[in-house]
């Protein structure tokens, strides 16, 4: 059958070793029928078919985050932004403005905030809020989404007061009196979090519809998904309607793990769109609350080693139940501590499904943010993906720096993961982090923030990636993690036709000005999704 669409005169980075590179691609139903010159794939254009020339512009297999909060994300474009606020004041200026534009009195929502970008680093209260919203209970998480920021209405709302213990699993900050200041760390947010009504699946699904469009504006054509059974309901919801633009790889929450089993879900179940991933664990909390688990104590806070969310014993036991079950790992882990308790499960885990003589599962950690020295090749070893969000790092350099001293040197080490034969898979972790896979390359390339912070040569530069490699971290190493390696992360016949079109050629642009690239379009299942020319 001849071809419906022919793109030519671009070009092409297929990340297909038979073919590295091209000038042309010819599409027909949603998959790529052939790569090669102008001419050729020209010639396979049937009556009526469209002709595009790419203008020289530079073409990639579609762009991929491999970890993202999808449903969060979107919800998160309706209400207060605070991520970026330079000062608690103009957090909470942003947070007056919000709640006058907004006529209501339900929950107040909004993230982003973050103590250690302020002056002071001293994290806000209650008594903050009170003053500028009392009319309306507010809820605020920290960028990291280890904390919570929230109001006494709020505190109010859910009988949090001097009297209520920690939970497992979380702490409640407290004054000198013992009474909440308003801060809530890891599985105490819950207790806050529990009381906000609930968007509908609906309403989620809706909101998702402006996220995907967003997601296209940057070049995705696919993401991995870090939400719970209400995000699985909404991307469901789309996909039945033919609405769903994006490939998805769902995870499921481990508390989702007794259904997941019952029903006899496994890793890569589902079609092109959407599919079963593995299931998530929280090992420990992030560094931004300090609730990442160290083996030795934070730098200046001799009682803190962080906070361990899923203690060993019960990790090993859920991987084992999920791994038995045909479902592969995903877990969570910030801290050196929680980095090596995550692999001592998966090396017994890896054990166990040798021994049951069963194929082995794409099992990962979440952020791998900093390592025990001790434990750098472990990954590798063990075949465990590195799921790194490259952006973490040049927004966390002066946390990581102050908290964990000499021990930032094993963190965010990209280089060295790759270079021990980890598979290596980039994400942003959105909405903690802004969904833009450009913001990645970059970070990652340059080990620099858009300013040009911390100089020429970025931080840890030895940890630095080529261009090459972090391309294939957004496309080629996405497919393998998922399963999808036959159809997805190359330009190639019958590969899917998702493309990410860059207005440069990346290869031509110095590093520091890769920001300055524009997307040009982005094509997913061989429709333009996304079009600037």
């Amino acid at each position: 059958m001849p071809a419906s669409i022919a793109l030519t005169h671009g070009r092409i980075y297929t990340l297909d070793p038979a073919r590295p590179t091209a000038t042309a691609v010819a599409i027909r139903d949603g998959h790529i029928v052939g790569v090669g010159g102008d001419d050729e794939m020209k010639a396979l254009l049937g009556q009526g078919a469209e002709w595009i020339h790419l203008g020289g512009r530079f073409v990639t297999p579609g762009l991929v985050d491999a970890h993202v909060h999808f449903q969060h994300f979107a919800l998160s474009l309706r209400n207060v932004d605070l991520d970026g606020a330079p000062t608690r004041q103009a957090a909470l200026d942003r947070v007056v403005s919000f709640n006058n534009d907004k006529e209501d009195t339900g929950w107040l929502r909004g993230r982003g905030w973050s103590q250690d970008a302020w002056p002071d680093r001293a994290f806000p209260t209650a008594a903050d809020l009170d003053g500028i919203v009392s009319n309306r209970p507010v809820y605020l998480s920290h960028k990291s989404g280890h904390a919570a920021w929230v109001n006494s209405q709020a505190l109010k709302v859910a009988h949090v007061d001097e009297h209520t213990a920690d939970p497992p699993g979380g702490h409640i900050q407290r004054d000198e009196a013992g009474r909440p200041t308003g801060i809530l760390f890891e599985d105490a947010m819950n207790l806050v979090a529990a009381h906000i009504p609930r968007p509908t699946p609906a309403e989620i699904a809706d909101a998702m519809r402006t996220a995907q469009s967003y997601c296209w504006s940057v070049g995705l054509t696919g993401l991995h998904d870090f939400d719970g059974r209400d995000c699985f309901v909404a991307l469901q919801m789309l996909r039945e309607a033919n609405e769903l633009g994006l490939r998805v790889v769902k995870n499921v929450p481990v508390y989702r793990l007794e259904h997941a089993l019952g029903v006899g879900l496994r890793s890569g179940f589902g079609d092109d769109w959407l599919r079963i991933g593995g299931v998530k664990l929280f090992a420990d909390g992030a560094l931004g609350s300090r609730t990442a688990a160290m083996i030795a104590p934070y730098e200046g806070e001799p009682d803190n080693l962080g906070i361990v969310v899923t203690d060993k014993e019960e990790m090993l036991d859920k991987a084992r139940q999920a791994s038995a079950g045909g479902l592969s790992l995903t877990i969570h882990a910030i801290g050196d501590r929680a980095n090596h308790d995550v692999l001592d499960v998966y090396e017994f885990l890896r054990r166990e499904e040798k021994e049951r003589h069963t194929p082995r599962l794409r099992h990962r950690i979440e952020h791998v943010q900093v390592l025990h020295p001790g434990d750098l090749n472990r990954l590798a070893a063990l075949d465990v993906v590195a799921s790194m969000q490259p952006i973490h790092a040049t927004s966390d350099i002066d946390m990581a720096e102050r908290y964990w001293g000499a021990r930032a040197r094993y963190s965010y080490a990209w280089r060295t993961m790759w270079d021990s034969g980890a598979l290596v898979v980039f994400g942003s972790d959105a909405p903690v982090e802004r969904i833009d896979p450009l913001l990645g390359i970059h970070a990652a390339v340059t080990r620099q923030r858009a300013n040009g912070y911390p100089g020429v040569e970025g931080w840890y530069p030895q940890e630095r990636l080529e261009l090459e490699e972090a391309l294939y971290a957004f496309t080629r190493a996405a497919a393998i993690t998922a399963g999808q390696k036959k159809t997805q992360g190359s330009i190639s016949p019958g590969s899917l036709a998702d493309l990410t079109i860059f207005d440069q050629d990346l290869f031509d642009v110095p590093p520091h000005e890769l920001l300055e690239v524009g997307i040009a379009g982005t094509i997913v299942g061989g429709t333009f999704r996304y079009r600037t020319w």
